[in-house]
């Protein structure tokens, strides 16, 4: 074996001269040189400060093992100068060294040893071969730098970097939590909001059902004040006429008379034996045109009499048509003779529009409310007058019996309804009569009487040739109305 001091000589000569200069003992980074039998040659101040042995405790001794690993081991350098494969390297090394990209030939890893220092140190080191003239290993040398400072920075920053990652999934977990809990608040709020809007749609309904309530209220209200109104007028007007009608049937008798005396008198009056007063009544005679008068004054009386009767009849229809002086409740009533009334009535409004044909059929009596099924046939009837045009035109008026249900239409020569416009007509306050013409109740409250008499409406129309509306009412009501005047059921 080759003595200590042979092998420094040796390897002295294998640095080419570096030592001989104070670059090694003076260089700021620590490193230590063996030999190839593993005796440490050379070891520098940086090297001691690091490692906290001194040099002359080093050199010529083989302990590096006891140095920073507390026992006997080979370090990296041993390694390479004994030629060992990486893979044997695998064992000694947790982190396992690896080529250097800047040095040929040479080794790096890191690694923490606990002996070092107080609380051990992390070290970063790099072992390469030194060579002989025939290529031939004569030693290694190693490097040594102290990276705890960074390791540990590295550390907490790891630590802080784990903290900040526990931080984060708290808060994902968290939020996702939030999440959750905002999603299903979201679902409730979405809910409770489809069932505001679902209340609210119904409050609309409702308030549109009660405003239609209230006019068909209100405009009832009016109708039975008008109802009430013809009835008094009618009745005001009925006892006069019917002083009118006694005493010309007493006129009447009295005329008859007076033209019998009158005859008397004719028969006698050319046997008056008084030229001159004979003379003075063939004067008055031709004066009064008596023979004119005894032709005219039965055509006055008759025409007269007819007069009278054509206002009593008004009178009469105006009357049936309010009902206000019979039964206002459910009764059972002559369809027929109801709508002749109405016709009477609505007769101005009728005459100088179309000609009015009437085609009934034998229908029997039909329990309802006569007033409003009166009402329904005069909306009718007017709405037809209102739909002829300049051209004079005509309404059919029809009656028949189907099984338990009896139907009337209305028919007219009018313009028709358009498509887009049918839909609609039934509804409250929609016309299309000018503004100020129509008030748009008038088929709507005649919908409204149909359905509270359990019926049905339909309409047929043609642009250009006209529209027919039939009611069916049924003869009975479902439910016969109590004698108090009860709704049927």
């Amino acid at each position: 074996m080759t003595e200590p001091k042979q092998a420094s000589t040796m390897a002295a000569q294998g640095l080419a001269g570096v030592e001989q200069a104070d670059f090694f003992d003076g260089s700021p980074v620590a490193m230590f040189v063996i030999d190839s039998d593993h005796i440490v040659t050379h070891f520098n101040k940086a090297c001691e400060n690091l490692l906290g042995v001194t040099a002359a405790n080093m050199i010529g001794e083989r302990k590096l093992g006891q140095v920073f690993y507390g026992h006997d081991r080979p370090v990296m350098a041993d390694l390479i100068v004994d030629q060992t494969s990486c893979e044997e390297w695998a064992s000694l090394y947790a982190d396992r060294p690896h080529r250097s990209q800047l040095i040929a030939d040479a080794y790096e890893t890191e690694g923490f040893f606990p002996n070092l220092g107080d609380d051990g140190r992390w070290l970063f080191f790099t072992a390469t071969p030194l060579r002989n003239a025939d290529g031939s290993i004569a030693g290694a040398v190693e490097t040594l730098q102290d990276i705890t400072d960074r390791k540990r920075a590295e550390e907490a920053l790891r630590k802080y970097q784990n903290a900040l990652e526990e931080l984060i999934e708290k808060r994902t977990i968290e939020l996702a939590q939030a999440n959750r809990t905002l999603l299903k608040d979201v679902v409730r709020r979405e809910a409770a909001e489809a069932a505001l809007m679902s209340r609210n749609t119904e409050l609309n309904e409702l308030n549109a059902k009660l405003s239609m309530a209230q006019e068909h209220l209100v405009q009832s209200e009016k109708l039975a004040s008008i109802g009430q109104l013809a009835a008094g007028v009618a009745h005001e007007i009925n006892n006069p006429v019917g002083y009118i009608f006694s005493n010309f049937g007493t006129l009447e008798k009295y005329l008859a008379d007076l033209f019998r005396m009158l005859g008397a008198y004719e028969k006698v009056e050319n046997r008056h034996s008084d030229a001159q007063t004979l003379s003075e009544l063939v004067t008055l005679r031709k004066e009064i045109e008596l023979d004119f008068l005894k032709e005219d004054i039965p055509t006055l009386m008759r025409e007269s009499k007819e007069g009278i009767v054509r206002v009593r009849k008004i009178v009469q229809d105006l009357k049936d048509f309010s009902h206000v002086d019979t039964n206002p409740d459910w009764q059972f009533a002559n369809l027929n003779q109801g709508i002749d009334s109405t016709l009477n009535v609505i007769n101005n409004e009728l005459k100088y529009k179309a000609d009015v044909v009437k085609e009934y059929g034998d229908i029997p009596e039909v329990q309802c409310m006569p007033s409003q099924i009166n009402q329904v046939v005069m909306n009718l009837m007017t709405n037809a007058a209102h739909a002829i045009g300049p051209e004079r035109g005509k309404i059919t008026v029809r009656t028949g019996v189907e099984e338990d249900r009896v139907w009337f239409e209305v028919a007219d020569s009018g313009s028709g309804i358009q498509k887009d416009v049918l839909p609609r007509i039934f509804d409250p306050f929609y016309t299309t009569k000018p503004i100020g013409k129509g008030t748009g109740l008038g088929l709507s409250l005649s919908y409204g009487i149909i359905q509270k008499h359990h019926g049905r409406v339909g309409v047929q129309t043609e642009l250009g040739k006209g529209t027919t509306f039939r009611v069916t009412l049924p003869i009975r009501q479902p439910a016969t109305p109590a004698a108090n005047g009860a709704n049927p059921t």
